[in-house]
């Protein structure tokens, strides 16, 4: 695709809906947190619902023992007739002795130690003094009354940023912080890119461990490989850390928008960083080229859920050729997306917040080949014969960086397929029988 990787287009007005809403809890990062921060537990303080949501997001894990648990809030506990504190510190104790490898603990707030009002920051602030920082005790809230899913990741973020005014930081000076959770190997494929570049004293948050954050100040500057971090951001610019204005890396245009930023930002010469991102751009474009017949042209209707709407909406238009009919996302952090709601095409709806009921019958009269969606709304769809792709997918499944960007592409392209082959099969079973 050789358009330019900036718009003069102005999206449509924003739709700003407030009403019920459908989307996952804030609990459910925890499945690809505890994933990638090796070294930490992360606790529910919560209810039963909680630790079977969880669980549920989880799937079955046989072969390991996980690194997250609810510690279970009985009627006792929400009816006040025992305290709280002593009831986490005995079942922190216990988590500890069975697991004297886990270097953080991670306290997660949920709706109902919300609801109760249950201090969880003087619960983290005692326990770490009471086990001497070893492990680490910090806190966020993953509760599904105010966060969506990727929020959870957000909050967690931030605490991880702002635990460096109670734990301080490692020696090395971070120049540049690259934030927002990434699968390993998407991890690995930016450093050896930012390598290439000639970058040095880059982290990534988080990292693969738990150890102290470098030294964030005046002279670091962070990009954003999630649009959804806006806590995380704000505790970056408390620090004097300074945000790389980029697009997001999904797809060939918007991985290279995102290194060339960062390059701009570090000096590094227009030929230098041709060399370097040549060849994967190649691989991208062809990657992704091998599924645009499946993709071009078709209406897609992409309902709020994991706030990546915008950056998703303008892969799909720009590189795969599809019409974007709405893109809705629970919240806009319009400074961050900003570049990406100027390269969708004039006329595309963007709704903020969610009204379900009025979205389905807009979505609905808009008659789309594919709606993006949580679950809880795939399955009636489908049901109608309306095509879906599960939102939370793009969060669980690796899909940044060049490398992904046909993984990409093809995560939309096979619902779409598995309908087509559907319909090839029983119209070659109505010719047989006849």
């Amino acid at each position: 695709m050789n358009q330019p990787l900036v718009s003069c287009a102005t999206p449509s007005a924003t739709i700003r809906q407030r009403g019920q809403h459908e989307v996952f809890c804030g609990l459910t990062s925890i499945i690809w947190l505890h994933r990638k921060v090796q070294d930490a537990f992360f606790l529910v303080v919560g209810s039963r619902t909680c630790a079977h949501l969880i669980q549920s997001a989880a799937g079955v894990m046989i072969f390991s023992e996980p690194r997250f648990a609810t510690a279970i809030m009985e009627e006792r506990d929400l009816a006040g007739m025992v305290d709280m504190h002593d009831e986490l510190d005995r079942e922190v104790a216990r988590l500890l002795e069975r697991r004297p490898d886990i270097r953080m603990l991670v306290l997660v707030g949920s709706c109902p130690s919300e609801v109760i009002k249950f201090d969880l920051n003087r619960a983290a602030e005692r326990l770490d003094k009471r086990f001497g920082s070893k492990p680490r005790v910090l806190c966020y809230s993953g509760s599904g009354i105010e966060t969506t899913f990727t929020q959870g990741e957000d909050n967690f973020l931030a605490a991880l940023v702002q635990d460096q005014s109670v734990h301080g930081a490692s020696d090395k000076v971070a120049r540049l912080v690259v934030a927002g959770s990434v699968a390993d190997v998407v991890e690995d494929q930016f450093a050896r890119l930012l390598d290439e570049l000639g970058l040095e004293d880059f982290v990534f948050l988080p990292g693969r461990s738990s150890e102290r954050l470098p030294k964030i100040g005046p002279n670091t500057k962070f990009v954003l490989a999630q649009p959804y971090l806006g806590a995380t951001a704000a505790a970056l610019e408390s620090l004097g850390a300074s945000r790389i204005n980029a697009l997001f890396p999904l797809g060939e245009e918007g991985t290279t928008a995102w290194l060339k930023a960062i390059a701009d930002t570090f000096g590094v010469s227009p030929a230098r960083f041709a060399a370097v991102t040549e060849a994967p751009r190649r691989r991208a474009l062809e990657a992704t080229a091998h599924y645009r017949s499946a993709l071009a042209g078709k209406r897609i209707f992409l309902f709020p859920d994991s706030q990546m709407e915008p950056s998703l909406a303008r892969y799909l238009s720009r590189e795969l050729d599809a019409e974007i009919i709405e893109v809705g996302s629970p919240y806009l952090h319009r400074e961050h997306v900003a570049g990406e709601l100027a390269m969708l095409p004039p006329g595309v709806s963007i709704s903020e917040g969610q009204d379900v009921e009025i979205q389905i019958d807009r979505c609905r009269a808009a008659k789309p080949d594919l709606v993006v969606c949580g679950m809880g709304l795939a399955n009636p769809f489908e049901a109608e014969g309306i095509v879906t792709k599960w939102s939370i997918e793009f969060a669980f499944t690796p899909i940044q960086g060049y490398e992904q960007a046909g993984d990409l592409a093809e995560l939309f392209a096979r619902p779409l397929t598995r309908k087509a082959m559907i319909a090839g099969d029983r119209s070659g079973n109505r010719r047989a029988a006849s």
